[in-house]
């Protein structure tokens, strides 16, 4: 989609790449992503829409990611169905990410909004927000 609003990109500055591969692979390759690109210190995902997420290890870092502090909190995705969002969070934890707000989950963004909020090793957090 390339009309005004849209999304374009999303760069994600990551510490461990490798681990960010693993995780953020797994994630977008499951959302309809494919690694487009590879570079020393970094990766793109594009998807068929023509957005991309870049994962990025490069030297202009400072700090770590904190998804608590001002800044970006998470990244919401479409992810299918109910089905879906089920099979995701019960897949997440063996590629690195673990289910927030598992006491209301999957109505932890009310009773109207069937997602999964995941967060990975980095402290990004993630929802997948299901089709009504």
């Amino acid at each position: 989609m390339t009309g005004t609003g849209a999304l374009h990109h999303l760069e994600l500055w990551v510490d461990d790449l490798a681990a960010a591969e693993r995780e953020w692979g797994w994630l977008l390759g499951e959302l309809g992503y494919a690694c487009a690109d590879r570079w020393r210190g970094g990766q793109s995902w594009r998807h068929g829409t023509g957005g991309y997420v870049v994962l990025e290890a490069g030297p202009d870092r400072s700090g770590s990611h904190d998804r608590l502090r001002a800044g970006m909190n998470h990244v919401a995705f479409w992810a299918g169905g109910r089905g879906d969002v089920d099979r995701f969070a019960a897949a997440a934890p063996a590629h690195g990410w673990r289910l927030l707000f598992a006491d209301r989950h999957p109505y932890a963004g009310g009773p109207d909004h069937y997602a999964a909020f995941l967060e990975n090793g980095e402290g990004f957090e993630v929802e997948l927000v299901a089709a009504s």
